[in-house]
């Protein structure tokens, strides 16, 4: 079963999923907040998932009491009662939790978009639903199912450390800090100070990563096992030299609410870590040596995921070994899934182009090549069968692969999910009027299998003459198959385009997309909104 995780915001809404199976959550797309049109992209969202399940993050003042944005939050759940009616919705108390979701990714080193800050604050908000459900033994039955994909479930399993009432908890706090006080007999400014400084690292490095070799940046091993209390955890964590104060580690721990979170296994810290980080490090839980994370992402290409498997230690002959490889035979589902695909694409496009779903999936670091593929396209044909795509494609006179196209196409040039049905709409008025498709994510893809390089193709004037199948500026109809793997957004977005009857559209300069209904305006709408995208090299 699916679980949405939803960060509600005024402007925005952060969306994650999870699998009750797998028990991870992974963060999704954003809505934007337009008039009520928010909650039937939900509802949209949630029929795709065939879930009625939802976590919203409930958020908290610093001294845990709700604010007005809680009584916002708890507005936007009454109100989704209303479009979903038979909606399960759960309350996670959380606070700073979009602060949380920058510094990751930030951590991660990559180019991110501020819309992904309320995505992966979405999935924290639900991972610690999931753990906290699980810590508190499940009544629901969400999170009592093994783990789909291929990591273990040891890793996830949480400390049941000793559990102390709120009053004692508080109790035991203001104990700890009247003998902080007493014993620096200097005040309680002192002692705050000295408490501040000992949660700082041994080493005040910014970035081992330009220091290697450094022996102040090895990591150094430490274990938590089942049943170490906090106590037990900060004594360990002095005697290893990780953090200075074994006493202050635990007033943290205890302050922020940690005590209780801290999950088993065994990690790897360094003496450059402060507090704060090592204690967000076992609040998350230690990962598994031998497991690692692979995500697809919608959009994506087969080229990019080739390239992405290489990043992560698989060689490049293993992976081109294994897209070479026909997978029809490998289940029925999947043959079911490729029955209408061609075996082979004359034009140089990869056979599994547009079959590989996206999410993010974790194997062991011994898996084969062959079993990430097999692995994604099972979860294409799950989402296929689960959305009877066929069916629906049929009744627009479509293939699934011809579907799955033309959702390719519709994802690569709107990856905004509230715009893909108009997308979707343009294109089926423009083939029911025989009119091309007029699609420069098709020639750009084009291009990138004749003259990847663009050293034939240096200008645009001569890339729109460009005589291939794939340039809809000059074929009409659809391309021989898929530009990239297309989203379940997208997927859904052609088997239900939206109640319009545009023939054009364009993603102005601002990022927002405009539609019109004539050439002409088309043309305005190009001098008006799109001076500088409309004149990018392809």
């Amino acid at each position: 079963m699916k679980i949405i995780g939803l960060d509600v915001g005024t402007r925005r809404i952060g969306v994650a999923t999870a699998d009750s199976a797998v028990r991870i959550a992974v963060p999704g797309t954003t809505i934007t907040v337009n008039n009520g049109y928010e909650y039937t992209e939900i509802a949209r969202l949630a029929r795709a998932h065939n879930t009625n399940w939802f976590v919203l993050g409930l958020p908290r003042s610093n001294e845990g009491n709700e604010t007005r944005q809680s009584e916002y939050v708890k507005a936007f759940a009454r109100q989704l009662k209303q479009v979903v009616p038979d909606a399960k919705i759960k309350f996670q108390d959380e606070s700073l939790t979009s602060v949380e979701a920058e510094n990751r990714l930030k951590s991660r080193k990559k180019a991110y978009k501020k819309e992904e800050i309320d995505s992966e604050a979405a999935a924290i908000i639900l991972q610690d639903f999931i753990e906290n459900l699980a810590v508190a033994g499940d009544k629901s039955g969400l999170t009592q199912s093994t783990t789909r994909y291929n990591a273990t479930s040891a890793d996830r399993q949480v400390v049941k450390a000793k559990k102390e009432g709120n009053s004692s908890m508080l109790k035991k706090f203001v104990a700890i800090l009247l003998v902080l006080v007493l014993a620096t007999g200097i005040g309680g400014l002192v002692a705050f100070s000295w408490y501040n400084s000992a949660l700082g690292a041994i080493y005040d490095v910014p970035n081992c990563n330009d220091l290697e070799g450094d022996t102040r940046c090895d990591f150094i091993d430490f274990t938590v096992n089942d049943g170490d209390t906090v106590e037990i955890i900060g004594d360990g964590l002095e005697s290893a030299g990780l953090i200075k104060s074994s006493f202050a580690f635990q007033i943290y721990m205890r302050t922020n609410g940690y005590a209780d979170q801290v999950k088993i296994g065994d990690y790897q810290f360094r003496r450059t870590m402060d507090v704060k980080a090592i204690a967000t490090q076992l609040k998350e839980g230690a990962k598994n040596p031998n497991v690692f994370s692979f995500m697809i992402r919608p959009g994506e290409t087969v080229r990019d995921i080739k390239q992405d498997l290489i990043k992560v230690g698989y060689s490049t002959a293993e992976v081109e070994a294994a897209f070479a490889k026909n997978y029809r035979d490998e289940s029925s589902n999947i043959r079911k899934l490729l029955e209408t695909a061609p075996v082979s694409n004359q034009y140089g496009a990869e056979p599994l182009e547009g079959f590989l779903f996206g999410d993010t999936y974790e194997f062991y670091k011994t898996d084969s090549v062959e079993k990430i593929i097999i692995t994604a396209l099972e979860a294409m044909w799950e989402t296929v069968s689960g959305n009877d795509l066929i069916n629906k494609y049929a009744a627009r006179d479509l293939t699934l692969y011809q579907g799955i196209t033309l959702a390719s196409i519709v994802q690569r040039e709107a990856s905004d999910w509230s715009e893909q049905p108009k997308v979707a709409q343009v294109f089926y008025s423009r083939i029911a009027q025989n009119i091309q498709l007029g699609s420069d994510v098709t020639l750009q893809y084009a291009l990138d299998l004749v003259d990847p390089n663009r050293e034939i193709y240096t200008d645009n004037v001569a890339a729109l003459e460009l005589d291939n199948p794939y340039n809809t500026r000059k074929s009409l109809g659809l391309t021989p198959g898929p530009i990239c793997n297309p989203g379940v957004s997208a997927l859904l977005a052609v088997a239900s385009p939206s109640d319009t009857s545009y023939l054009y559209f364009l993603t102005g300069d601002d990022g927002v997309m405009y539609y019109s209904y004539t050439e002409a305006e088309h043309n305005q709408n190009i001098i008006d909104k799109c001076r500088n995208l409309c004149g990018i090299q392809l």
